[in-house]
């Protein structure tokens, strides 16, 4: 027993001094860092900031801006019932996605709860990546029961970065990547690097210009100082998770396990979420074949019996809300703020936030939230009105430009 235990603590001990995974390209951020604020993405060591917030922030939308997405969980999908695979998983229909092409989707389990969201690349017909923010692989196997189709992980073999701002074509275009002009919003191709070789997708996280870019970790340096060495003339910078943070909160676009609760995490059965409960009833095709949470999903519309919505919310003053609670009233507690900032680009306070219907659905008016204001060692408890404005806060015509611009 005794040796059991003193097992059990040096197993537990190795974990505690276990350090957090380091990217790719983490060897080039190491050096870039004058903050030191780091912070753990899905195992890996991810900076909160590079050098200052809102510096980098303006970078993305002035110039542009290197963002690692290499944490980001990646999927390799591939056999001949690929597709038939994913259009059980997914809520959108994958047989319209074609070669080459992007889509965002949200997938769920059999009672309509979202697992996770996050994006489909078709990279042949029956090859695809899929891209999320959780770890999903005991759910993708038991779900691929009777398909003919090959699944794995490839988070670690594959480095991504994420180049966004109204300069990132500039920048591509200055690295030697020809006729990447010709790249559409959610398109993707494969240009050559030394001698292997990188996929380019036009997408992005910001609501801006943008492309992200994947390539073998063994090549994710020479990818990085190639870009680099282009964006010189161009205002490249690069960024940690804030600024990028604040970018995607104008584009109204939502995190798992932030804005809502994944099925797989949540401890109570109330805070799981259908896709109509955070903004995602356009993913759901309803001439598809059958797809996991299908009835469910259907059963909550035609018997009303959804209870929350995800909405937009301009919020009186310049005050950020986040984490605030939202009231009708001034006195009725219907949600609260799931991330919020002052908006340099739409010059307004605004936030995302979970309500209760039919507040922000039926009831939108007379919405208050309470926000507390550090003011010389005091917190002084605010009172602010809130109202209910459409997603995104932010639209940006260069993003979907076609041509893009230069800028």
């Amino acid at each position: 027993m005794m040796m059991h235990l003193t097992a059990l603590r040096r197993a537990a001990q190795g974990h505690i001094l276990t350090p957090r995974l380091e990217t790719p390209f983490h060897e080039r951020l190491a050096v870039l860092s004058e903050t030191n604020d780091w912070y753990s993405w899905a195992g890996y060591k991810a900076p909160h900031s590079i050098f200052d917030t809102e510096l980098e922030y303006f970078a993305i939308r002035s110039t542009a801006a290197l963002f690692d997405i290499s944490p980001m969980v990646k999927y390799r999908i591939r056999g001949a019932d690929a597709e038939r695979y994913l259009n059980r998983l997914t809520l959108r229909n994958v047989a319209k996605l074609g070669v080459d092409r992007v889509h965002y989707t949200a997938w769920c389990d059999d009672h309509g709860h979202v697992l996770d969201d996050g994006t489909l690349f078709r990279l042949a017909t029956d090859d695809f990546r899929l891209c999320c923010q959780e770890r999903h692989l005991p759910w993708l196997l038991d779900s691929a029961a009777g398909f003919s189709v090959e699944i794995a992980e490839e988070t670690s073999e594959i480095a991504a970065v994420a180049l966004q701002g109204p300069t990132s074509f500039a920048v591509l275009e200055a690295a030697g990547f020809a006729d990447v002009e010709a790249l559409k919003p959610f398109q993707l191709a494969t240009f050559p690097h030394l001698d292997a070789s990188v996929t380019i997708s036009r997408t992005g996280f910001t609501g801006d210009l943008g492309y992200e870019l994947f390539v073998d970790a063994k090549q994710a340096l020479s990818l990085w100082d190639r870009l680099w060495a282009a964006g010189a003339g161009f205002g490249l910078k690069a960024i940690g998770y804030d600024a990028l943070n604040r970018a995607r909160v104008e584009a109204g676009f939502i995190v798992a396990n932030a804005d809502f609760i994944t099925a797989e995490a949540a401890l109570r059965a109330d805070r799981e979420r259908m896709p109509d409960e955070i903004g995602l009833d356009w993913l759901v095709d309803k001439e598809k074949p059958f797809f996991n949470g299908r009835d469910a999903i259907f059963r909550a519309r035609e018997k009303n019996t959804l209870k929350h919505v995800l909405v937009g919310l301009e919020i009186e003053g310049n005050i950020p809300a986040e984490g605030a609670i939202v009231y009708h009233r001034g006195k009725k507690e219907v949600g609260l703020v799931t991330a919020a900032i002052w908006s340099p680009l739409a010059k307004r306070n605004i936030a995302i936030a979970s309500l209760s219907r039919p507040f922000g659905s039926r009831v939108v008016d007379d919405l208050w939230v309470e926000i507390y204001a550090l003011r010389e060692l005091q917190y002084q408890k605010l009172m602010k009105r809130a109202r209910v404005v459409a997603r995104p806060f932010v639209k940006l015509d260069r993003r979907s430009a076609n041509p893009p611009g230069r800028f």
